[in-house]
């Protein structure tokens, strides 16, 4: 298995970063690899499920995503199985008036499709890739606007 991991501060609130990771179908906007989402299954706790196909070196892949472990705003361990047998674990936290994300993800890469040499070198993307997503993450979370105040709730006049 191989591992990677990646932190990155985003100028959101925790419950905002969470619910948005935290839906399936937001995610092929941020992962550029990841083809399509279907059959999505989510509770209002984060809690989800979901099919997926993901482009590796031009080659699809089809698996799918489960949750085995969750704590609202604070962590999601999700488990894929079929053509790319991963965990991804998602750590969330409040830092500096927004959150910080770390992302730690361990993958088998399926060598006998891709061969020893495309081995490395699909490492090295995903390695690029995982950046780019929470690097995408962070710009969809702080570029959409911020819900509002309700009145009387925190709002100044």
């Amino acid at each position: 298995m191989r591992k990677i991991s990646h932190s990155i501060d985003i100028a959101a609130s925790v419950d905002r970063v969470f619910d948005f990771a935290t839906r399936p179908n937001n995610l092929p906007g941020i992962w550029p690899s990841l083809v399509e989402v279907s059959n999505v299954e989510r509770r209002e706790d984060g809690w989800h499920a979901f099919d997926w196909t993901y482009k590796m070196l031009g080659v699809r892949f089809h698996g799918n995503a489960r949750t085995v472990r969750i704590e609202p705003n604070k962590y999601i361990e999700v488990l894929n199985g079929g053509g790319i047998p991963s965990t991804f674990r998602w750590k969330y936290e409040a830092h500096d008036g927004g959150t910080r994300v770390t992302l730690d993800v361990e993958y088998a890469i399926p060598a006998p499709v891709l061969g020893k040499i495309a081995e490395a070198i699909a490492a090295k993307a995903n390695e690029n890739e995982m950046h780019e997503m929470l690097a995408n993450l962070k710009v969809a979370l702080e570029a959409a606007p911020q819900p509002k105040a309700k009145e009387g709730v925190g709002a100044h006049p």
